[in-house]
């Protein structure tokens, strides 16, 4: 019955010889500690701002964009099948026809007014457009009251054309054909790509302007945007129609993105392995400092067991407690960039402002490899010390 005691007991002695090591080495235990905790602050507050502008990104993108887009490979009128296909479904939560065409809009010169000329995308949709996209207020509701001859423009595209609310833009569409909009309001989504290039009118009004009753296809949103691709793969499995999901029309943006954050994690990480060198740097002092009451330990019936208990425990000791203050850190940075998100040139990086997103997946892993790079670093002066031989050091 006393054998499960003794590790009990030596575990006690180590971690009570492990404390008075720590005791007499205060300064440059702090110094240690503030080491790991600066890496690992600066791992959580790095991967936090990378979720959150991945996560900003594609939010802002699904505002005007659909998360599956059913274009049909031979254009033709609407089709009662697959309408009724899509409504049974439970995993759409609403689709439109749509007509899309790429155009140039203009405005002449006006006094106190320049000229302006770009390039749109223009969608003809429906009042049901409006429950298929998410355009922030008023867009939405201005892009469900849209009337014949009239365009919503996205901010960057009307600026870019000069063009204001209650204006009339000049369009010459694909068709070669010209017809004159009146500009009911501008969108903003946030993604400066979508809002300097999208346009959107009535069904009718882009209808006529190519002069047809075709349809490009339907825009289709879904309860969760992550099963558009297996949505496009069943409704196009046995229709003429080209499935594209979300996933791939950003897909090699969302690529760069994921490849972006794996970077910065380990370029990151190098600092907590700078910082684990200074507990390796510690602990190696310690021991040429204490070789002889380690000799004499030893001399006295200690195991190597025992000193490498003692010294690891030394290094787990300022492990965690560089890895709890570089949490407390870590999450008060998140917390300072939630409240007062960071502003960024929308024409530059997508996105006008840099919001935090904290995943406890992110913590786990952080502090999980946290633990075992100070744990590597404390093996290697802990072996040194246990193999002291006594019998040479004392003599």
């Amino acid at each position: 019955m006393t054998v499960p005691a003794r590790p009990t007991s030596s575990m006690a002695l180590a971690w009570t010889l492990a404390r008075a090591h720590l005791r007499r080495r205060r300064t440059q235990n702090v110094l240690t500690i503030l080491g790991i905790a600066v890496g690992v602050m600066a791992l959580i507050a790095a991967l936090s701002l990378t979720n959150g502008f991945t996560a900003a990104l594609v939010d802002a993108t699904l505002r005007a964009s659909p998360h599956l887009s059913m274009s049909a490979f031979t254009p033709s009128g609407r089709d009662a099948e697959l309408e009724r296909a899509m409504r049974d479904d439970g995993r759409v939560q609403a689709f439109t026809p749509f007509l899309a065409d790429k155009g140039l809009l203009t405005t002449p010169a006006s006094p106190g007014r320049r000229a302006g000329v770009d390039f749109a995308t223009l969608f003809g949709v429906p009042s049901t457009g409006a429950r298929v996209l998410r355009l922030p207020a008023p867009g939405n509701v201005l892009l469900a009251t849209l009337k014949d001859g009239e365009v919503l423009l996205g901010s960057a595209l009307a600026r870019n054309v000069s063009a204001f609310t209650g204006d009339e833009v000049r369009l010459l569409g694909s068709t070669q054909r010209r017809t004159v909009l009146k500009v009911k309001g501008v969108f903003t989504t946030g993604n400066y790509l979508i809002d300097s290039a999208y346009a959107f009118t009535n069904l009718k009004t882009l209808q006529e302007l190519q002069k047809t009753r075709n349809i490009t296809g339907y825009q289709v949103r879904l309860h969760d945007p992550q099963q558009a691709v297996a949505l496009g793969d069943d409704l196009s499995r046995a229709r003429a129609y080209a499935p594209l999901p979300w996933q791939s029309l950003y897909g090699t943006l969302l690529e760069q993105l994921a490849l972006q954050k794996k970077v910065i994690g380990f370029v990151v990480f190098l600092i907590v392995i700078v910082a684990a060198f200074g507990i390796a740097n510690v602990l190696t002092l310690v021991v040429f400092e204490k070789t002889q009451e380690i000799a004499i330990l030893r001399a006295i019936g200690a195991t190597r067991g025992l000193i490498t208990q003692l010294f690891l425990l030394e290094g787990l000791a300022l492990g965690v407690g560089g890895l709890l203050v570089g949490n407390l850190l870590g999450l008060g940075i998140t917390t300072y960039f939630t409240v007062r998100p960071f502003q960024l040139p929308g024409d530059l990086y997508f996105i006008t402002s840099l919001p935090v997103e904290v995943r406890w997946s992110d913590l786990v892993a952080v502090n999980a490899v946290g633990l075992v790079t100070t744990l590597l670093a404390a093996l290697i002066p802990a072996r040194r010390a246990a193999n002291i031989e006594p019998a040479r050091i004392i003599r």
